[in-house]
């Protein structure tokens, strides 16, 4: 890594939400590169820090979404989150950068988003790069999943973190499709997964309410993405398997035509080797930059 840009923090303020973003670098940028734009959901800023580090010569965006981290400040009397809305958000945010169009890494419910911002706002993106959307309709077994889903929320509405949060790791860490063998599995302890076990009462987590609900059912406008000016890039960790994450993945990017690309690390191979979810930051972000240059081979 070279010398580190510093950060500054900006709020855009929209009719309905102020949106907190942080730029590393000058804005135009320098060298004629697009401005690299981190997303995640329930991500926010902060938990790109660790990648943004590997792209000191990249002038790079993160921001909080709407109704998470510093972007609490809503004023449209709503908790969930959509697409669209996030979408309008993101585009609102390219024209306040006032640098042209972007690259985009996004992952997660990030991926979601940015693959209907590319459809509804094609003129703001240059490089789409979306890390393992969790796209639910690309798969045969949707109704299995979502009746796998409904098990981590009532665990979560009925025994709070803990159960929630073991639930959602036993769905996520699901190999293959969603059959009865998934369903016949005994209860899980959250204590095997270092969980707590106690209620604390809270029932506000944004990755285990039902604030995004419709997330992962919202299908964007594919005929848009194939024929759209945005270069799309379909990734997928190599730790990740066949995983739920990747395998929806596969099932976008067969939708599209396109192939998958390979990253390294799992869902959240981007994080630092030091965090809670350890990741490989190192590797991953040289292989975003190989990726953004424009090498998407296998």
């Amino acid at each position: 890594m070279g010398t580190q840009p510093d950060v500054t923090t900006y709020t855009l303020e929209r009719p309905d939400v102020d949106l907190v973003h942080d730029v590393r670098g000058p804005l135009p940028t320098v060298d004629g590169r697009p401005p690299l734009l981190m997303i995640g959901q329930p991500m926010c800023a902060d938990g790109f820090e660790a990648l943004a580090a590997e792209f000191p010569d990249r002038t790079v965006v993160t921001y909080d979404p709407r109704g998470l981290g510093r972007s609490t400040m809503r004023r449209d009397g709503r908790t969930d989150q959509d697409h669209e809305d996030q979408a309008a958000d993101l585009h609102a945010l390219v024209g306040h950068l006032g640098a042209g169009p972007v690259d985009l890494f996004a992952s997660s419910g990030g991926a979601l988003t940015a693959l209907t911002w590319a459809a509804t706002h094609p003129e703001d993106l240059v490089t789409v790069v979306a890390h393992e959307p969790p796209a639910m309709w690309a798969l045969p077994d949707a109704e299995a999943i979502e009746r796998a889903s409904a098990e981590v929320a009532t665990a979560y509405a009925e025994h709070g973190y803990g159960a929630g949060m073991a639930a959602f790791i036993r769905l996520t860490g699901w190999h293959g499709e969603f059959t009865e063998a998934y369903f016949a599995q005994p209860p899980i302890d959250p204590a095997e997964y270092g969980l707590p076990t106690e209620d604390d009462g809270s029932r506000d987590d944004p990755l285990l309410s039902k604030f995004s609900d419709g997330e992962t059912a919202s299908r964007p406008d594919l005929e848009a993405l194939r024929s759209g000016p945005p270069r799309l890039v379909l990734a997928v960790g190599e730790e990740t398997g066949h995983a739920i994450t990747a395998r929806t993945t596969r099932g976008v990017a067969d939708e599209l035509g396109l192939p998958v690309t390979m990253f390294p690390g799992h869902h959240g191979g981007f994080a630092s080797a030091q965090g809670e979810w350890p990741g490989t930051s190192v590797e991953f972000g040289a292989r975003l930059a190989e990726v953004l240059a424009g090498d998407a081979s296998m």
